[in-house]
């Protein structure tokens, strides 16, 4: 049987992420954070210090632009995949508010995603990939054969997304994450490099009340029914 794409937009902290492991998972498919790419961007600048008085400091991020190197490791402890910035291994960095809060300095940059564009189409060559972010299914994957577009009001993406980084020990606030979700929706809908939009052939699911498991039933079922149609052209 061919093995497709799958392409999940969707806006942060909606669970993106998750959906895309499982179905991963169960189709026995790679699965790609492209997010992640845009967080390793946003470490390199903070690290070299290409921020200043919290601007982004495009000209010299672009000098270096070619030599930053971003790829993924598999971890088969925890069968997960890494993210690796120039050999090194910044999973767990990246996940921070310091980083979340750089991502839409360096996301809108259009030399930045045409870099990353060009990684994530390589890794989905062949197929077999599900791949989540903001412009999958519109500008890496415009032909994946199956696209979902995920969304949930705001408040309930700052529950979930304030949960999450407590449980890993940060110090945090509820009011604070629901300011950076709510920045950072404005900036992926009226970025003009790619901005988050809803592929006229995606399934949307508002998982606002939602549970994992419905979820990814529903999307499953309709991964299922593709692939179906897929297998007898």
């Amino acid at each position: 049987m061919r093995r497709i794409n799958i392409a999940i937009d969707g806006f942060s902290s909606c669970g993106k992420s998750t959906l895309a492991k499982q179905l991963a998972h169960h189709l026995g498919y790679t699965y790609i954070d492209s997010g992640a790419m845009y967080r390793a961007i946003a470490l390199y600048v903070i690290e070299n210090g290409l921020v200043i008085e919290g601007k982004l400091d495009k000209p010299n991020l672009l000098r270096v632009l070619d030599k930053i190197d971003i790829s993924f490791k598999h971890d088969d402890a925890t069968q997960r995949s890494e993210t690796m910035l120039d050999g090194r291994n910044v999973e767990h960095k990246i996940r921070g508010m310091e980083v979340s809060r750089h991502v839409t300095l360096v996301s809108p940059v259009p030399e930045v995603r045409a870099k990353l564009v060009q990684l994530q189409k390589a890794l989905g060559k062949d197929g077999g990939v599900v791949m989540d972010g903001r412009d999958i299914g519109t500008v890496v994957f415009p032909h994946a054969e199956v696209k979902l577009y995920m969304t949930a009001r705001p408040e309930i993406r700052a529950k979930r997304r304030y949960l999450e980084l407590v449980g890993r020990g940060v110090e945090v606030d509820y009011a604070s994450v629901l300011e950076n979700i709510e920045r950072r929706d404005d900036d992926d809908t009226k970025r003009e490099a790619d901005p988050l939009l809803k592929a006229p052939d995606a399934l949307e699911i508002d998982n606002s009340d939602l549970t994992a498991t419905e979820q990814f039933d529903l999307a499953l079922g309709h991964v299922v029914k593709t692939i179906g149609v897929v297998a007898e052209a």
